[in-house]
């Protein structure tokens, strides 16, 4: 009888450390975990929640701090399209300091370096609320999209507008260096927290269908740079809105999005581009 007890106990360690070593190699880095938070989101979206709930458990497991910020940018992610838009005119009740800052978000320019129509009609929304709120700050964000004049960026080219309006210098910020959205909120939020610490507050101004996104990739920003989970030096407070006429950005864009906050540069522009093959993935069950 103590022999096979002896047996039955070895079989058992056996199969534990058997289990063991199975987990240990199949452990992943948080950058996968994070791309199949991003992309099964983008794709299912609330129906993937079982799914997105085990991937942030598997994080946790890699990175408590990285999952709480990611359960947090989940979380901002299913409710930013349900925010209220403000169009138009942000909203009364904000500070009329330096706290605030308005983030104008660029488009496209014209080949020759013109702004095009709908990026007027985003300064126009930009210069009412900046009257409504004479000491806040403005950061003209976009970089070089003109195909036929590279001396042109969209926030130089805003910057030049806003003046033109009578905006005074001191107040304008130029992040002339990105070409997404996401880039935008990284560029931006290396100026900000370098050069203007005393921003605490954010307000988005865009075109109505990309404000959603502005908010996500702005506010996520400021999550991942906390020092620690929670800690954030900056928040997305509000936003004014331009009635565009047509538009959308898609889910699985802003999972490129995030994904490219997260500093995977090359799969988000693999999504972008539509070269992102989900059925590379493990499948998984909606129900």
């Amino acid at each position: 009888m103590k022999r096979i007890g002896k047996i039955v106990v070895a079989v058992f360690l056996t199969g534990a450390i058997s289990l063991l070593l199975a987990a240990c190699g199949a452990k992943r880095s948080a950058s996968e975990i994070i791309e199949e938070l991003a992309v099964y989101y983008g794709t299912y979206g609330e129906k993937a929640d079982r799914k997105v709930q085990d991937l942030l458990k598997e994080l946790r497991l890699v990175s408590t701090d990285e999952a709480i910020r990611w359960e947090k940018i989940m979380e901002l992610w299913a409710s930013a399209e349900k925010q209220t838009l403000n169009y138009d005119l942000l909203p009364d009740g904000l500070p009329d300091t330096d706290e605030l800052c308005l983030v104008v978000l660029g488009f496209q320019l014209n080949p020759d370096g013109s702004m095009r129509e709908e990026l007027i009609h985003r300064l126009e929304t930009a210069l009412a609320c900046a009257e409504k709120y004479p000491n806040a700050l403005i950061v003209c964000t976009g970089g070089g999209t003109a195909s036929e004049n590279s001396s042109v960026t969209e926030a130089g080219a805003m910057a030049d507008w806003l003046r033109d309006q009578g905006v005074p210098d001191g107040r304008i910020i130029v992040e002339d260096r990105s070409l997404t959205t996401a880039q935008n909120a990284i560029n931006t939020y290396d100026i900000l927290t370098r050069q203007y610490p005393r921003v605490k507050q954010l307000a988005i101004i865009s075109s109505d269908y990309h404000i959603a996104t502005g908010t996500l990739l702005f506010e996520g920003e400021a999550i991942l740079r906390a020092e620690k989970a929670g800690q954030e030096s900056m928040h997305v407070v509000s936003n004014a809105a331009w009635k565009a006429p047509s538009g959308t950005l898609s889910a699985m864009f802003q999972a490129g999005a995030l994904i490219e906050l997260s500093g995977d540069v090359e799969t988000a522009f693999k999504i972008y581009y539509e070269e992102y093959d989900i059925h590379e993935l493990p499948s998984i069950s909606l129900n």
